[in-house]
């Protein structure tokens, strides 16, 4: 799968089958569903998944929890007007041996 092929099945009802439980949770999280892309990583321990929840906390104002996470994804957090999609895409961009 490609990333493009990625970004084109959030159109779909479902997500890929057998994807990668982290880009599910990306799959999720652009489909609006905040807490089955949470649920996806909260129990995950790698930096990846930690880059995930960070972001979702983020996006959801949580910023004393997402600078844990980031801290725990050896990622620096961004600022607030630093712009969601694209760091959803930065994300997905470092998952790609995944797709």
């Amino acid at each position: 799968m490609t990333k493009v092929d990625f970004i084109n099945s959030v159109k779909d009802a479902s997500p890929p089958t057998g994807i990668h439980p982290l880009l599910l949770a990306l799959w999720y999280d652009a489909k609006g569903y905040w807490q089955k892309a949470h649920e996806a990583v909260q129990d995950m321990t790698s930096k990846g998944a930690a880059w995930i929840h960070a972001y979702l906390h983020r996006k959801e104002g949580d910023l004393i929890n997402a600078k844990y996470w980031y801290m725990r994804a050896e990622q620096n957090m961004p600022e607030m007007d630093y712009d969601l999609e694209k760091e959803w895409n930065d994300i997905l961009d470092s998952l790609e041996e995944l797709l």
